[in-house]
């Protein structure tokens, strides 16, 4: 059995001007990175504006586990799919990290023969937006530290900076350090901390902008500091905004690849879904629904936090309504739930499947409080028996949603056909009324007690003394109709990642919460969520190679 990698090494690419081509792009338009990679001018949005938009489908999944659910895989399988169908589909898509490339979950370009390529170089540096958005983050600390260094006039106080460094790398060392050691030269010492680059603010605001120079305008807009007397300190106090816009020149384009079978995929901005909002830029969204009849796009995680994130922050800021939402499950990920070890799930349990099926159910419950029509697409594995899957289909027509075998990983567009029309039927059926969860009008302790509420399942919430002080001083600033960017564990609907299925009548605890001025929510810290994660004790890394020629393998 092929691997992913020797399976995108293998395809046979199409010059990507070909790509662009097909979806519609002058030659002009690009720019390209190589045969295989292009950005897409600023120019392309002025000439397509006025095009009436496509329909948005949104593929999102139960909690992740283990054994894999595959809710990229099953993006790029649908794309593939509806053009097997005959209709104009772009996909849209996240950028991976180098955290998880390098960790434990790998990379995000889908897999078997349902990925988006150049899969090495996707996975590896790509255009280099990571760096960029890195690069921009740590302009700003370096010049804040700079001024408290050179007088500080705007009396910033070093006990009160809000804005911490960021790597794109799993580092836990870094979570918590003291800089400004070994004498005066060496600047202000102060306690301070890394993030990994995808939840920082620069990758949200990178992701929310409709331009550069509203991706400026938010770079300005980010909080840095208090002063001494409380008040608060600006990038743009800093004059910082200027410089960290032209970093960022060029990462504001969206990129443009494609699938093993040709379909156009704009792949831009890859905040995490547990840490930060999970969705892809905005710009690549309604570049491609300008573009398609049909986008398919997908967000981090569960469904409790890349779709509620997806509707209730990108969707609200952005004005987009979405046609309909996959929700991607699997037959070994629903026994995981129903409390069988990583090693059993190849064996038939349908005790097991039917007590860990209440994960599915809460989501479809979820979804449907969002007013959009649900697909359940059960990803297939050579494990799966006929009863297990038909299981799942009875439990779907029982909670009145369509449901459809995907067998994209295997088969590719092929196998994603049965999927494809059953969302094209829900999508065409017009029965969508999208609405977010809650109104801006709320206080922020009232959003974030109806999203753990109301998705998560809690029965109370805990904001501590600390977090609940913050939300005031936030309130108090003037930024009380912010959407809430929930921090949580992916593992589980609860704060607590051993709580598995449905759990019921837990308390969420919210630790933390800070103002992202810039990029418009509210991150509120909740359990033991991590914004810097760790290598595991066997780091994927580990079996990564390249050899003389520049092979790479181990990548998946």
């Amino acid at each position: 059995m092929l691997t992913d990698i020797e399976i995108a090494q293998g395809c046979k690419m199409r010059p990507i001007a070909e790509v662009a081509a097909s979806a519609g792009l002058l030659p002009d338009e690009l720019e390209l990175y190589g045969n295989y990679k292009a950005k897409l001018a600023s120019t392309v949005w002025g000439r397509l504006k006025d095009r009436p938009d496509g329909k948005l489908i949104l593929v999102t999944a139960i909690n992740p586990t283990p054994a894999g659910e595959g809710k990229t895989t099953t993006t790029v399988g649908l794309g593939e799919a509806m053009a097997k169908l005959g209709k104009n589909a772009v996909i849209a898509l996240r950028e991976p990290s180098l955290g998880p490339v390098f960790g434990i979950k790998g990379g995000a370009a889908g897999g078997g023969y349902a990925q988006v390529v150049p899969m090495e170089d996707i996975n590896l540096h790509f255009t280099g937006d990571m760096h960029a958005i890195t690069a921009a983050n740590n302009l700003l600390c370096a010049m804040l530290d700079n001024h408290m260094q050179q007088g500080n006039a705007l009396g910033i106080d070093p006990r009160r900076v809000t804005f911490t460094r960021v790597m794109d790398m799993n580092d836990r060392a870094l979570r918590n350090i003291t800089i400004g050691l070994g004498g005066k030269m060496n600047g202000v010492p102060r306690e301070d901390h890394f993030m990994i680059t995808v939840a920082s603010e620069i990758m949200a605001i990178l992701c929310l902008a409709d331009g550069l120079a509203d991706l400026k305008r938010r770079f300005g807009d980010i909080l840095v500091a208090y002063n001494y007397a409380g008040e608060p300190v600006y990038a743009r106090d800093l004059k910082a905004e200027g410089a960290m816009a032209a970093l960022m020149r060029d990462a504001i384009k969206p990129n443009l690849v494609q699938t093993l079978e040709g379909t156009p995929c704009l792949m831009h901005g890859g905040p995490f879904a547990n840490i930060a909002h999970g969705c892809n830029s905005v710009q690549a969204t309604r570049l491609a629904l300008k573009l398609a009849d049909y986008t398919v796009t997908e967000a981090g995680f569960g469904a409790d936090l890349g779709a509620e994130k997806f509707f209730d922050i990108k969707c609200r800021k952005a004005g987009l309504r979405p046609a309909c939402a996959v929700l991607v499950a699997t037959v070994r990920a629903l026994k995981y739930n129903g409390g069988v070890p990583k090693a059993e799930l190849g064996a038939e349990n349908l005790g097991a499947l039917q007590k860990g099926i209440v994960n599915l159910g809460k989501h479809i419950e979820n979804l449907k409080k969002f007013g959009v029509p649900v697909v359940v697409a059960v990803n297939a594995f050579p494990t799966d028996t006929a009863a297990e899957q038909a299981y799942i289909a009875d439990f779907c027509r029982a909670q009145g949603v369509e449901c459809a075998l995907s067998e994209v990983f295997a088969k590719g567009g092929e196998g994603g056909r049965a999927l494809a029309e059953k969302v094209l039927a829900a999508v065409e059926g017009g029965a969508a009324d999208f609405r977010p969860l809650y109104d801006d009008a709320l206080s922020l302790e009232d959003k974030i007690r109806t999203v753990a509420t109301e998705i998560y399942g809690a029965a109370e919430v805990n904001i501590l003394p600390a977090a609940a002080k913050e939300l005031q001083t936030i309130a108090g600033m003037g930024y009380a109709r912010l959407p809430v960017c929930m921090a949580k564990t992916q593992y589980s609907l609860s704060d607590d990642a051993s709580l598995l299925g449905r759990p019921e009548g837990f308390t969420l605890t919210v630790r933390t919460a800070r103002l992202s001025a810039g990029a418009g929510f509210v991150v509120c810290e909740t359990g033991a969520i991590m914004t810097m994660p760790g290598l595991p004790k066997l780091p994927a890394a580990e079996k990564i190679d390249v050899d003389a020629e520049g092979k790479i393998t181990g990548l998946f």
